[in-house]
């Protein structure tokens, strides 16, 4: 199967089928997902900021505004239109779908930049794997699917990797202004496209100016003069390129700032630390100047946020064990958990083909590896571990690095043969992804590769954003008309407004006063209880929920959803005997 060129209308046929496939698996599944963490926040805050012009409410949450506007803004332009304001509690499932719907833009932002860059660096055949690829890998799409900030840096930040290289030699407005525009709108999109940009444009022009690269002279009579003069014209293109990095930097900030705007008021923090300094002098100016500095809210406090809530971080699980602040290795292994085989394989398998060929050198000079590479050392710092999600950019422009060389590796088999035989594994591997995102639809979210055991132990492995992000009431209300049978009680990890109007009695176990295990049989005797697989297996945050989770690791659950366990405490005898054995745990 020797790989032709084919017109482009098949190739837009290609890229248009990809996106329209991916897109309705993404808005089936939305409506048959409850609300996840983050989504009645986002919606809240988001309809109160084109209400009142202020981005405040996000920044104060270190959320960039740039896909909750774009998400909120059809709910904007409803109320607008029929005079009636969106209730964010009352309503929001009627209008979550839609702004999940709109997640889709940058869902198509990401593919066509996959299409572009993978064409751009490896031609139109890896392209074309590069869209595929991506659009049926489940941890991807699912979150194309909600209406949160995710998918859209992945996009903005292939958008910003693509411009800047390949207009590397076009004039100014190319060259600096237009990369300057993705660096601002991909900051916008997430406060780690602040930090993730700078080091893809910084590895970008590294590759393209070879700044790693030794280089040899083979004229021994003029070597000195020579390399003088090279090393003269090394000097000018750094100083050229430090300066057109520093431009796009700066035009992009200026975008956020201007962007997300001020309330022009102080900032109430920053009054209350300095009426809380010593007397004195230095005392009198600060606190003059906390109450005259009227430049709040503004982005900058929302980019402090998240680089103080990383430095901090947030509490992690995996494989199980738990960590309340971070575990170095999070993100390379949650990584090989999540993605699908094809992908993870992917490396190695072209690695192995292309150790001894040097026939169009297809890893030299591929930026968007070296960029997945840097970023993939880069989340061993990162102290935010809460899911994959915040390495999409690395997994996207890992998928256009490897499809050009895929391509590459393909075009220079020695045989026909060869050539037939990878293309072959290519189009097998790639209905092995597609299979796997049909498989899982649609709990993508909840994918884990049959490496680490497939997806329905999975949440014994991770938790939170990675399987169960609280998007699972839905389910939960299907399963209980399925199975009427007694009130039941809900231990549940999420803040999905459908738990008001859901037949359950709620137990916050993580508030109570329990300090030994017959403490939660004491609390849960009697009962039916439906418990969050990330309380049962998650991080620990408060001292009660170790003996809740030995409790419930003692005992089989007896039934399940995707991402609750039923727990059956009615039965006195079942739960005296998991007393010694929940007590033993600890």
């Amino acid at each position: 199967m020797q790989m032709t060129r084919p017109r482009w209308q098949f190739f837009a046929l290609w890229v248009s089928a990809w996106a329209f496939l991916s897109s309705l698996w993404c808005v089936t599944s939305a409506r048959r997902l409850g609300a996840t963490f983050d989504e009645p926040v986002y919606l809240t805050e988001g309809l109160q900021r084109w209400r009142s012009g202020s981005t405040a409410g996000l920044m104060k949450l270190g959320t960039m505004p740039l896909p909750v506007d774009v998400q909120t803004l059809p709910l904007y332009l409803w109320e607008r239109w029929h005079g009636t304001p969106i209730d964010p509690v009352a309503d929001f499932h009627k209008v979550l779908p839609w702004a999940r719907a709109a997640t889709l833009l940058f869902w198509w932002l990401l593919l066509v930049h996959a299409w572009l860059a993978a064409r751009w660096l490896g031609g139109p055949w890896a392209g074309a794997l590069a869209v595929a690829f991506l659009a049926c890998e489940p941890c991807l799409a699912s979150h194309a699917a909600l209406a949160t900030t995710d998918i859209a840096v992945a996009a903005c930040l292939l958008a910003l990797a693509y411009h800047f290289r390949a207009n590397r030699d076009g004039r100014w407005w190319r060259r600096v202004a237009w990369p300057g525009l993705w660096f601002g709108l991909a900051v916008l999109a997430k406060a780690s496209g602040l930090v993730f940009g700078g080091l893809c444009l910084l590895v970008l022009e590294g590759e393209r100016c070879g700044w790693w690269r030794k280089q040899r002279f083979e004229i021994a009579d003029c070597r000195l003069q020579i390399e003088k003069v090279n090393l003269q014209s090394q000097i000018f293109n750094l100083k050229s390129s430090l300066w057109d990095l520093f431009q796009i930097g700066l035009l992009g900030m200026v975008l956020v700032f201007v962007y997300c705007g001020s309330d022009w008021e102080p900032q109430r923090s920053f009054v209350a630390w300095a009426h809380g300094l010593p007397k004195g002098s230095s005392k009198a100016i600060l606190v003059w100047l906390a109450k005259h500095l009227r430049i709040f809210s503004n982005a900058g406090e929302g980019l402090v946020r998240q680089v103080t809530h990383n430095l901090r971080g947030h509490g992690s699980y995996l494989l199980g064990q738990s960590d309340r602040r971070a575990l170095w290795y999070y993100f390379p292994v949650a990584l090989s958990i999540k993605l699908t085989v094809p992908l993870l394989l992917a490396p190695v398998v072209l690695a192995v083909l292309n150790w001894r060929r040097r026939n169009g050198q297809p890893w030299y000079g591929n930026g968007p590896l070296l960029c997945a590479l840097v970023l993939l050392l880069f989340s061993l710092t990162c102290r935010v571990q809460i899911g994959v999600r915040f390495m999409f950019p690395l997994i996207a422009l890992a998928v256009v690095g490897l499809s050009a060389v895929l391509v590459r590796t393909i075009h220079a088999a020695d045989s026909v043969w060869g050539r037939q035989t990878l293309a072959v594994a290519t189009l097998a591997c790639l209905a092995w992804t597609a299979s796997s995102a049909v498989a899982v639809w649609p709990n993508g979210m909840c994918y884990v590769n049959p490496l680490w055991g497939g997806t329905a132990d999975g949440y014994r492995l991770v938790s939170e954003a990675n399987y169960d992000w609280g998007q699972g009431l839905k389910e939960l209300a299907r399963w209980q008309r399925k199975h009427p049978g007694g009130e039941l009680t809900l231990w549940y990890f999420g803040t999905d407004p459908a738990l008001r109007t859901l037949p359950v009695r709620t137990m916050p176990l993580q508030t109570l006063t329990i300090q030994s295990a017959q403490d939660v049989l004491h609390h849960l005797r009697g009962q039916r209880v439906a418990v969050s697989t990330t309380l049962v297996y998650g991080c620990i945050l408060a001292p009660s929920q170790q003996y809740v989770q030995a409790v419930l690791h003692a005992r089989r659950p007896v039934a399940r959803t995707t991402t609750f366990l039923i727990y059956d405490f009615t039965n006195e005898t079942n739960a005296r005997r998991a007393e010694p054995a929940a007590q033993a745990s600890y």
